[in-house]
């Protein structure tokens, strides 16, 4: 098993930045990739970033591209979401998530296990 804690989120005006963390634990070797969903209030679960473990593969929604920056520290097990010039529609749930192998780190059938998630709320 694989345990998955975020952190970081909270409540930031528009234009602004917040920095989310993913810390995992357990039996986390092998791991193939880690990646963020988000989820507002009414919609489904949206992928918004992704990175191989070995750092050499990202990938980002549309929506994000420019703004977010995804990046991780394989020594710690923490997966790290920097996320820039946030905008109101960027107010959801952040859940970060863990692939153990095999899938395509976009869609949400890649991943073993997931996070609780964290709020992040974006004021205009």
């Amino acid at each position: 098993q694989v345990q998955l804690v975020e952190s970081g989120g909270g409540l930031v005006q528009a234009g602004g930045s917040l920095r989310l963390s993913c810390a995992a634990s357990g039996r986390t070797f092998p791991m193939y990739g880690m990646g963020w969903f988000r989820q507002a209030s009414g919609n489904e679960r949206e992928f918004v970033a992704a990175i191989t473990w070995s750092g050499v593969s990202t990938y980002y929604a549309d929506s994000v591209k420019g703004r977010f920056i995804i990046s991780r520290v394989s020594a710690k097990y923490t997966m790290y979401l920097q996320m820039n010039s946030l905008k109101p529609e960027d107010t959801a749930v952040y859940c970060c998530a863990a692939s153990k192998g095999g899938g395509s780190l976009p869609f949400r059938g890649a991943y073993d296990y997931w996070g609780q998630g964290n709020q992040v709320t974006v004021s205009s």
